[in-house]
């Protein structure tokens, strides 16, 4: 017997050379379904195995880009117009860029702690920096602020499906939520991919609603301070820029803690800029009357066209957000509390339909419930303690 063959003999004895012989063993099986399915593609035959599914998810930065933006630009945009009439442009503003600087600041922590456990969802990281107890609080705290906020795009989103579509105000819930959440259940790369194209079209819109209003701008509509709002907007603009449930996962399908930083950047300043400009744009023509859901006051300025984009707006905004929203609780889930993909999809998607259904429809009182309870608690409050208890053990 060669020497080395006994050498290697040796090897396999020990625990290590277990552990290394089998995964080689493991390693080639998987070489060899890989080779057998490419010959059966091939048109050869070969031995009938059971197929091994390896989910490598990997998305580029712009639709990265796309997924943070997306999930940001939903109910909020259209909700902030009317927030920012009840303080004035200039409070406003200010409010707005407070906000962005400390959700910016948050969403920083929520990555860093990502990135040095593997990409872990924000209940893990809770759960492995503040205990089990803060694992739950923030697992918790994520599904209400999911629920409320699905249940409010799918309640928002009925009259426009019923506008667009001449449909009863039911069905076009239940379109919309059927839809949306199918793109959900195939992940993020087809989450991404649509949420791309949906961006792009946005921004246009956007654009295109700035030049429709700005003729019938005046200075002075938006010109006037009232601090008596401030809360209000205040609890507008976190909704808004709340983007940190989908950064773990957006993490992970770049695979790089730096690339995701520099996209992080622009996944706020893109929303706060649009934000700004869009509430500007509806302040200084409606003022104080400006419309609790923004984008209806077009129709007043420019008839049919006006409803025409008046709708199109929050489809995209509201359809974009759902998917980021429902994709990142349905990731939640999944890796917190074990659930296979089907079993966390329906525990995401199916409460807020069942609540629609039984009649729960305002979207505004669900909208205002989300973001004053789970989206602070979340997105502000669990990231804060989970810096200082690193920093308070070194």
């Amino acid at each position: 017997m060669p020497v080395s063959e006994g050498i290697e003999r040796k090897k396999v004895t020990t625990s290590h050379g277990r552990y290394y012989s089998a995964r080689i063993a493991a390693q080639r099986r998987k070489k060899l379904v890989v080779i057998q399915n490419i010959r059966r593609r091939k048109g050869v035959r070969g031995i009938r195995t059971t197929p091994i599914t390896i989910e490598k998810t990997r998305i580029s930065e712009r639709e990265a880009l796309a997924v943070l933006v997306g999930t940001q630009i939903g109910a909020g945009v259209l909700g902030l117009p009317y927030a920012a009439s009840k303080v004035g442009l200039i409070p406003a503003l200010g409010v707005l860029m407070g906000v962005m600087l400390l959700m910016l600041g948050t969403a920083f922590i929520v990555l860093k702690f990502s990135a040095g456990m593997g990409g872990a969802q924000m209940s893990t990281l809770a759960s492995r920096t503040l205990g089990k107890a803060g694992g739950w609080l923030m697992y918790l705290s994520i599904t209400l602020m999911s629920f409320g906020a699905l249940l409010a795009y799918v309640a928002g989103m009925e009259q426009v499906f019923a506008s667009l579509f001449g449909v009863s105000e039911t069905v076009g819930g239940a379109i919309f939520w059927v839809l949306a959440s199918l793109v959900v259940y195939h992940g993020l790369e087809a989450s991404g991919k649509t949420e791309l194209i949906m961006s792009y079209i946005m921004l246009a819109l956007f654009i295109g609603v700035t030049f429709m209003l700005v003729p019938h701008a005046k200075l002075e509509n938006g010109l006037y301070a009232d601090l008596s709002g401030i809360l209000s907007i205040t609890g507008v603009a976190i909704f808004a820029l709340g983007c940190h449930t989908i950064i773990p996962d957006v993490y992970k399908g770049l695979g790089s803690y730096e690339k995701t930083r520099k996209v992080l950047v622009l996944a706020f300043l893109i929303p706060t800029a649009i934000y700004a400009v869009f509430m500007a744009s509806f302040l200084l023509v409606f003022g104080r009357g400006t419309p609790e859901v923004a984008t209806q006051g077009l129709e007043s300025l420019y008839g049919r066209v006006g409803w025409l984009v008046g709708n199109i707006i929050p489809l995209l905004a509201i359809t974009t957000s759902y998917i980021g929203i429902a994709l990142a609780q349905q990731s939640n889930s999944e890796e917190f509390i074990k659930l296979r993909r089907p079993v966390a999809w329906g525990l995401t998607v199916i409460p807020p339909a069942i609540v629609y259904f039984a009649g729960v429809r305002n979207f505004a009182d669900v909208l205002a419930f989300a973001g004053d309870t789970g989206d602070m608690l979340a997105f502000i409050v669990l990231p804060v303690l989970m810096w200082l208890s690193a920093k308070l053990r070194g």
